[in-house]
C-alpha cells in the first residue's frame, strides 16, 4: 500500500475529470445524471480513504524509528549549480510519516462524510455536478499538501486549496450574502482569495529564502540543515515569520482572519469542509511540519504563541456577539485554531495536532447539524428566531 500513496491525491482528480467532462454534456434533469455524479464524487473519496487506511496500517507495522516512507514520481525542476557549486533539483514526491498519516486519515475520513452529506443537501441545486467537481478538486489539493515531501509541492497544494475555496465560497455567485453590507456570495469568495494571497506572497518569499540558503526544499534535507546549524539566527527567525504569515492567512489568525466569517456565503457542506478538515488546518500542519525551523528560531516560535493566544481570545468574544448560526461557528473555528497555534508556539506540537484532529470531527458535525437546522427553518440562519431564543 505504501508504494501506492501517489494514488491518494490522484483519485479525487479522476472524479474531477469524470464529472467535469461527462456531466457537462448531459442535461441536468436527465434521469440518473445526479445519481451518477454523486456516486462518482463520493466513490473516489471513499477509495482514497480506503487506500489511506491501508497505507497507514502498513506504516504502523514498521519499527518506530523507520516510520517514514518517501516516493519520488519524477524530477520536477532541475536547477543549475548554486553559489557553492552544488546542483539543486526539486522532485515531485510524496512522503508518509506519523504526522502526515494523522492528517491523511482526518482529511479523507471527514471529507468522505461531508461528501455523503452533500449528495442530499445539494440534490435540488441546478449546478449539482459543478459543486462536486469543485469539492473533489478541493480534496485533491489538500491531499497533495498533506503528502508533499518538499515545500514546493506543498505550495502547489496550498495554492490549489486557496483557488478551490474561492470557487466554493462563491458557488452561489448570483445570490446576495449580507443584505446589511450589500456583500454578495461572489464578493465573499473574492475576499477570501485576495486576503489569502497576502499571506501566500510572504510564504513564497520564505520558501525562496530557504532554497537559496540551504540548496534544498525537501523536509528531510531542511531538517538536517537546521540540526547542523550554520545559518544566521536572524535569517531563521525571518523565514519562520514569513512562513507563519502565510499560515495566518490560510488558518485565519490575526490580522488575516477577516475572510473566514464571510466564507459562510458558501453552501453548508463547504463551510464544514473548509472549517473542519481542509483549508484552515493547513497552516497548523505547516508549522508542525517545519518544527525543526521553529525550534531553531525561538523568537519566531514565541510570536506564533502570542498571535495564537490573542486570536483565541479575540475570536471567542466576537462569536459571543454574532447572531448568524454559521458565523458563530466560524468565529469558534478561528478561536480553536488560535489554541492550536498557541500550543505549537510553546513547542507542544503533538497537542496541536491532537486538537486539530478532534476539532475536525466535532466542528464538521456542528456545521452539518447547523445545515440541517437551516433546512428545517426554511433558510433562516438568525439564532434569535430559533427555538427558545425568539
Amino acid at each position: 500500500m505504501l508504494q501506492l500513496i501517489w494514488l491518494i491525491p490522484l483519485l479525487p482528480l479522476v472524479g474531477v475529470l469524470l464529472n467535469g467532462l461527462w456531466s457537462s454534456r448531459q442535461p441536468v434533469d436527465r434521469p440518473g445524471v445526479r445519481t451518477t455524479v454523486g456516486l462518482v464524487g463520493v466513490g473516489v473519496i471513499l477509495a482514497a480513504f480506503a487506500l489511506s487506511v491501508g497505507a497507514v496500517w502498513e506504516l504502523s507495522q514498521l519499527p518506530p524509528d523507520e516510520r517514514s516512507f518517501q516516493t519520488t514520481i519524477a524530477t520536477w525542476i532541475p536547477l543549475g549549480p548554486l553559489q557553492d557549486g552544488a546542483v539543486m533539483t526539486i522532485d515531485w514526491g510524496f512522503q508518509l510519516d506519523p504526522l502526515s498519516a494523522v492528517m491523511l486519515l482526518v482529511v479523507t475520513g471527514v471529507g468522505f462524510l461531508i461528501h455523503v452529506y452533500s449528495v442530499g443537501y445539494m440534490a435540488h441545486e441546478r449546478d449539482f455536478a459543478r459543486f462536486f467537481v469543485y469539492l473533489n478538486l478541493f480534496m485533491a489539493m489538500m491531499l497533495m499538501l498533506v503528502l508533499a515531501d518538499n515545500l514546493l509541492v506543498l505550495f502547489v497544494g496550498w495554492e490549489g486549496v486557496g483557488l478551490c475555496s474561492y470557487l466554493l465560497i462563491g458557488f452561489f455567485y448570483d445570490r446576495p450574502f449580507d443584505e446589511r453590507t450589500g456583500l454578495s456570495c461572489a464578493d465573499a469568495g473574492r475576499k477570501a482569495f485576495i486576503v489569502n494571497r497576502i499571506g501566500d506572497f510572504a510564504f513564497l518569499i520564505g520558501i525562496l529564502y530557504l532554497a537559496v540558503e540551504f540548496g534544498t526544499l525537501s523536509f528531510s534535507g531542511l531538517n538536517e540543515a537546521f540540526a547542523h546549524g550554520g545559518a544566521a539566527p536572524w535569517l531563521l527567525t525571518g523565514v519562520g515569520l514569513l512562513l507563519f504569515l502565510g499560515a495566518t492567512g490560510k488558518s485565519a489568525q490575526i490580522p488575516l482572519y477577516v475572510w473566514l466569517p464571510d466564507a459562510m456565503a458558501g453552501p453548508t457542506p463547504v463551510s464544514a469542509l473548509i472549517h473542519a478538515a481542509t483549508m484552515v488546518t493547513a497552516g497548523v500542519y505547516m508549522v508542525c511540519r517545519m518544527s525543526a525551523l521553529y525550534s531553531a528560531a525561538p523568537e519566531a516560535l514565541a510570536i506564533v504563541a502570542v498571535v495564537g493566544a490573542l486570536t483565541a481570545l479575540f475570536a471567542a468574544t466576537m462569536g459571543v456577539a454574532a447572531t448568524d448560526i454559521k458565523k458563530v461557528l466560524a468565529y469558534s473555528t478561528v478561536s480553536q485554531l488560535g489554541f492550536m497555534f498557541a500550543a505549537a508556539g510553546v513547542g507542544a506540537y503533538i497537542a496541536a495536532i491532537f486538537h486539530l484532529m478532534t476539532h475536525a470531527f466535532f466542528k464538521a458535525l456542528l456545521f452539518l447539524g447547523a445545515g440541517s437546522v437551516i433546512h428545517g427553518m426554511h433558510g433562516e440562519q438568525d439564532i434569535r428566531k430559533m427555538g427558545g431564543l425568539k
